[in-house]
């Protein structure tokens, strides 16, 4: 089986902290989300992978570039969704390609899904979710009818970002030219071509698109309230996380969560509902809430 992870994006709502670190290598847990990504494609049975990436794609190919069965697809300009597909084209091989986001956390079992999409005609297969925050889509009888349609307040679903899809269907896309994969989609709809829609609701998902997304992520794994990737390795017992390699002076107060990497901490600190990456050094006396620190 192949994929492909979407990882060329800028980031933007993330700023200032994604003009340092591309999205998708934020950390969960003090691991780069889209290395944990891989290892659970790899894990469902996914034995190529293509990553593309363009923001600071030099730190994305040094934490990527030995890994087997990964390809590593390097964009001078931002294609989008649309062009990096069919740019990746020429890597894929005939068979259908699993697509996703490189800035998702989710529970989305990849085999089931890309099994899905094999046991059907279809071209393309979306995994689909009621996330009244990102209800745009219109389902109806488990098959796409349109995009950002909310004409009518019924059948709307979210996009995951996460599908299969026919590697075929991306030679209409020009090459090397910026463009969505939805426009495709709207596309293979007027040509009254089915695209299927796979149900995931039950299925944990967030896509760590703000400040407050990200803290609430980490917030909810180390409460127990989100489930736990294997590739996390072992849970901890308390809420707070902290790399064996943390150095702290006395009086350290910790609340609610803290999650740190290698970083040292400074004497009579005072930490709530904070990450800090490795590397961090933070003052003595500081007073740290709500806010998450990556340099």
């Amino acid at each position: 089986m192949q994929a492909m992870i979407l990882a060329a994006g800028f980031g933007t709502r993330l700023l200032p902290y994604t003009e340092f670190c591309p999205k998708p290598l934020f950390r969960v847990l003090n691991r780069p989300l889209l290395l944990l990504t891989i290892e659970r494609l790899q894990r469902a049975g996914f034995d190529h992978i293509v990553v593309n990436c363009h923001h600071l794609r030099r730190q994305i190919i040094d934490l990527l570039q030995n890994i087997e069965g990964v390809v590593l697809q390097e964009e001078d300009m931002i294609l989008g969704t649309g062009g990096g597909l069919r740019l990746a084209m020429e890597s894929f091989r005939d068979e259908p390609v699993l697509v996703t986001n490189g800035d998702i956390y989710h529970t989305v079992d990849f085999r089931l899904l890309y099994e899905a999409h094999l046991h059907d005609t279809a071209s393309v297969t979306l995994a689909m979710h009621d996330f009244p925050r990102f209800n745009k889509v219109s389902v109806q009888n488990n098959q796409v009818t349109g995009f950002e349609n909310a004409e009518e307040n019924k059948g709307l679903l979210a996009f995951t970002g996460l599908h299969v899809l026919n590697p075929g269907i991306l030679s209409t896309i020009p090459l090397l030219r910026p463009s969505s994969i939805i426009d495709l989609y709207r596309r293979l709809l007027e040509e009254k071509k089915r695209i299927n829609a796979y149900n995931v609701d039950g299925c944990y998902w967030t896509d760590m698109g703000t400040v407050d997304d990200y803290l609430a992520l980490h917030g909810g794994l180390l409460a127990g309230d989100i489930p736990w990737w294997r590739e996390l390795g072992a849970r901890p017992e308390s809420p707070y996380y902290l790399a064996d390699e943390v150095r702290c002076a006395d009086n350290l107060v910790m609340r609610d969560w803290v999650c740190a990497g290698r970083v040292m901490i400074g004497e009579d600190v005072h930490l709530e509902r904070v990450v800090l990456w490795d590397g961090v050094s933070v003052p003595g006396r500081s007073r740290l809430r709500d806010t998450m620190i990556i340099k």
